[in-house]
């Protein structure tokens, strides 16, 4: 799967959230995460879509002007850290609905 993962200024936060709402980006999966609670900048939101090679390219078009890319040992440790998360919050549910 596709993935791009790019860090947005709060202050750009309405722009963010039409690009998101664009027709074909909104088919693909997102995580918008505060950066300040994985370590980054406190002003500064993280961006992961994921999905498709079109969705991917339209939403690099869109969030580009917007954001700034992260060096790419950092955009892989974070894309990481943001799919353990999912694990974790999966594996957690899984507890929830098989305890008896």
């Amino acid at each position: 799967m596709a993935w791009t993962l790019l860090s947005v200024p709060s202050a750009k936060r309405a722009e963010l959230d039409a690009a998101l709402h664009d027709d074909l980006v909104s088919r693909q999966s997102q995580k918008v995460r505060a950066a300040g609670s994985f370590g980054g900048p406190a002003d500064a939101t993280y961006v992961l879509v994921e999905g498709s090679a079109e969705g991917i390219r339209r939403a690099d078009e869109l969030l580009g002007p917007l954001a700034s890319a992260l060096p790419t040992t950092e955009r892989e440790a974070l894309y990481r850290r943001l799919k353990d998360e999912d694990e974790a919050a999966s594996a957690g549910m899984g507890l929830f609905f098989t305890e008896g």
